[in-house]
């Protein structure tokens, strides 16, 4: 289920992409594919999580693929990566934080350590993809819901919790959120695009674990999913989870150092997100835009724009 397309503009020279099985860059021209077996291609790192990191999936496609790159002696990583997501909302709900959340919190420290290992130099690097950090959930409800009452339904055979009504106290009892395993229906999805969605961002707690780590540029979009696949309904969220920021772009402190580096006030950074009114999928892309120093650390012979998207 990963993949990347990577584009070049003709006008750079200088581009080489690392052979991890040679360990050596191989200069970049013309065009490659690579696709198959892509675990066995040697221009690039394919790995799936071990299967014991989330058992209730009999089958996972989750993990990631790094590629290495150099443009006029500056080197970075590309890691696309998409980790487990939340397989039911009453179970996320049940914990702050959830179980999910430590589940993938296992797996992205995973990814890092796989990639500063010591078999290759260490460079900087940029982990994107849907990473399907989820608010806390429960802490949300709470918070959507505080003057709620809370009603529990369960199976008649199993006693099992299927459902969960929140209705006001007064107000003739208005229905405010139903909770089930695959349902997140709130009565005002404003909260989510209203200021996009910033009142939010409390409880978007996740990568704060990796904060030593990882840095992020400050997030001004709203949640990227999980969007209406109808081509009507661009800036409808579905009723099915409760909407995130599962797609993100972050990077290494030396990344950070790598393109916050500007010579002039201009403007040159841009994290945002792709089709704000327009139906994309369940997932809205997420971009950053920056200029590069080439050869950072050395005499500044270009500077090149550079876009990763998610």
């Amino acid at each position: 289920a990963l993949g990347s397309f990577y584009f070049l503009h003709e006008s750079l020279k200088n581009i080489y992409q690392f052979d991890f099985k040679a360990k050596k860059y191989k200069k970049v021209t013309g065009k490659e594919i690579y696709s198959d077996t892509l675990e066995s291609t040697p221009m690039l790192e394919k790995e799936k999580f071990p299967q014991d990191y989330f058992p209730e999936c009999k089958w996972s496609r989750k993990g990631f693929i790094r590629t290495r790159w150099c443009i006029t002696d500056c080197a970075f990583d590309l890691v696309n990566i998409h980790l487990f997501h939340d397989a039911s909302n009453l179970i996320a709900w049940e914990t702050s934080p959830s179980v999910y959340s430590g589940i993938r919190h296992k797996a992205l420290g995973y990814v890092l350590d796989r990639i500063i290992d010591q078999r290759f130099e260490k460079v900087s690097y940029f982990v994107f993809g849907d990473f399907n950090f989820r608010l806390d959930a429960k802490a949300v409800v709470e918070t959507l819901c505080a003057k709620a009452t809370m009603q529990t339904i369960r199976a008649a055979d199993t006693n099992e919790v299927v459902k969960l009504i929140f209705r006001e106290s007064d107000n003739d009892r208005k229905v405010m959120l139903q909770l089930e395993k695959k349902l997140f229906d709130y009565f005002n999805q404003d909260v989510f695009r209203d200021n996009n969605g910033t009142a939010l961002l409390e409880f978007d707690r996740e990568l704060s674990v990796f904060k030593d780590r990882l840095y992020e540029l400050d997030i001004s979009f709203p949640p990227s999913y999980p969007y209406s696949e109808d081509s009507n309904q661009g800036r409808q969220y579905m009723n099915t989870r409760c909407p995130a920021w599962c797609d993100r772009i972050l990077m290494s402190h030396s990344a950070k150092e790598l393109i916050l580096k500007s010579e002039n006030d201009e403007k040159i950074v841009i994290y945002d997100h792709i089709g704000p009114n327009v139906c994309m999928g369940d997932h809205k892309p997420v971009f950053l835009s920056f200029r590069i120093a080439a050869g950072a650390g050395k005499p500044i012979a270009n500077v090149h724009k550079c876009c990763v998207v998610q």
